[in-house]
């Protein structure tokens, strides 16, 4: 207990400014002001005209000096949350661990935070030490040192332009270095999120990790399991989605962290493809968020887990089960082992089974139930889902382009492609991109009758993709 005391004050004298905050002006920082949000702007000038604080703080302005655009912005303030609601129109105090104030701007939602006090050793804490309730005020100086990462620690005045730093993290941010604010195991048990947010800086950033802020990670990884699936949750899509996703579950692994947040990562990789394959679908995620394009958390998840569900589906289905039934059940055994960790939203697991569950239906279509399949919502992403298992070599490419044409196409050409594909099931009973498969003859029976084909005494109707009761291509 002593020792943690001694730990904590060191913290707290190294995280005070030596000689206080740096004014850092327009021609320094290179803060292009056309990214800035105009209502977090909006927000500072009430906040001015009120007699009150107001800057941008935090990721917003990190991002703005590296010259990325921000995808939200935050502001911190000396106006309490009381005192925040009643200046805007449309704001609500939000919140029990951190109480803050959401300022609604149509779709975009300004977050305003009061400064924070230091820590006084009253926070309700549990048994790890993470702090579930604070909402202790202070100053602006106080409430860098609360922050986490130097990086973190700066704020931007819109009206004048200047950013005020506290703990030179400016200076890190252009030494590519991501560095703890105070002693980081204490931070970390504070909020072992930290952890995770410390591989996302530096593999958004292309940044080192300072020795002693990495040097608690992996023997604390533990304390992960302690978080709030949601909040969890919420981490890990942030991670998936920097635009480095790769590189963040390569430290995970590294730090151990992964397995609080994906466990059956390790199982994936260890699958025939499997790490080829998520490269792959982190590639694609990682060009869309770069290209400033939404990305779909259903589809992520979908891609991440599915080399375990396709296993699974193949074993179900060489023991009998028709394919249909045999994907269902192996998407439900796959979600079920992954959602005891991680709190995927009920939504995205309903998405991510519309995706898994038309890829048997790309394999075995009736021509006439094509437009029934056009309807379905997750109709696009399942035919790009059906493109990304064509780039792992899973099935035929011509096929998988076959229906992302369809699915790209009009009402006009999509009835001309459908008409042509009845034609040609008619004549050659399969859709371009496959390739018809002879069934073996039956033997002779012995009394006699007529042989024939079971290929002549069937339908004559051949699906999209797969001839009829063919095996996944691996």
């Amino acid at each position: 207990m002593l020792k943690q005391t001694i730990k904590n004050f060191v913290g707290r004298l190294f995280a005070a400014p030596a000689r206080g905050p740096e004014r850092i002006s327009p021609e320094k920082h290179g803060i292009d002001k056309r990214k800035v949000s105009r209502h977090a702007v909006k927000v500072c000038e009430v906040l001015r005209n009120a007699g009150y604080e107001g800057y941008i703080v935090g990721g917003a302005v990190r991002d703005l000096i590296v010259g990325l655009q921000p995808k939200d912005f935050d502001v911190a303030t000396n106006a309490t949350p009381e005192q925040v609601r009643p200046l805007f129109r449309r704001a609500r105090i939000i919140g029990r661990r951190f109480q803050l104030v959401h300022v609604v701007f149509g779709q975009e939602i300004i977050e305003t935070s009061t400064f924070r006090a230091m820590a006084n050793g009253d926070e309700f804490t549990d048994e790890h030490g993470r702090i579930l309730r604070d909402n202790l005020f202070g100053s602006q100086e106080e409430d860098a040192a609360r922050r986490d990462f130097t990086l973190n620690a700066l704020y931007y005045d819109p009206l004048d332009e200047y950013v005020i730093d506290y703990h030179r993290g400016v200076a890190d941010l252009k030494n590519r270095v991501v560095r703890m604010i105070g002693d980081p195991e204490a931070r970390y048990r504070e909020d072992p999120v930290r952890m995770l947010r410390a591989m996302r800086f530096a593999a958004k950033l292309d940044a080192t990790i300072d020795p002693a802020t990495a040097e608690p990670i992996q023997r604390m990884a533990g304390l992960i399991e302690h978080v709030p699936a949601s909040r969890l949750f919420d981490e890990t899509l942030k991670l998936l989605t920097c635009g480095h996703a790769m590189d963040c579950l390569r430290l995970l692994q590294k730090a151990g962290l992964h397995r609080g947040l994906l466990p059956l990562i390790d199982q994936v990789f260890a699958e025939e493809g499997g790490e080829e394959f998520i490269e792959l679908a982190l590639a694609r995620t990682d060009a869309r968020v770069r290209g400033g394009k939404t990305v779909s958390p259903s589809f992520l998840f979908a891609a991440l887990l599915w080399k375990l569900v396709y296993r699974r589906w193949n074993e179900l289905r060489a023991s009998g089960e028709p394919a249909a039934q045999a994907l269902v059940q192996a998407a439900d055994s796959v979600i079920e082992q992954q959602t005891r960790k991680l709190a995927i939203q009920r939504r995205f697991q309903a998405d991510m089974r519309e995706i898994w569950f038309m890829q048997a239906r790309f394999e075995r279509v009736n021509p006439r139930a094509i437009w029934r399949m056009l309807d379905q919502p997750r109709f696009r992403a399942a035919a790009d889902f059906l493109q990304l298992r064509a780039e792992a070599k899973e099935v035929d490419s011509v096929q998988a382009q076959w229906w992302m044409d369809l699915a790209n196409a009009n009402d006009a050409v999509r009835a001309e492609m459908i008409e042509s594909y009845q034609e040609q099931t008619r004549k050659s009973g399969a859709i371009p991109g496959t390739k018809r498969r002879r069934r073996p003859r039956k033997k002779r029976p012995t009394d006699g009758a007529s042989a024939h084909t079971e290929g002549e005494a069937g339908s004559g109707k051949a699906s999209p993709g797969a001839p009829k009761n063919s095996a996944p291509q691996d």
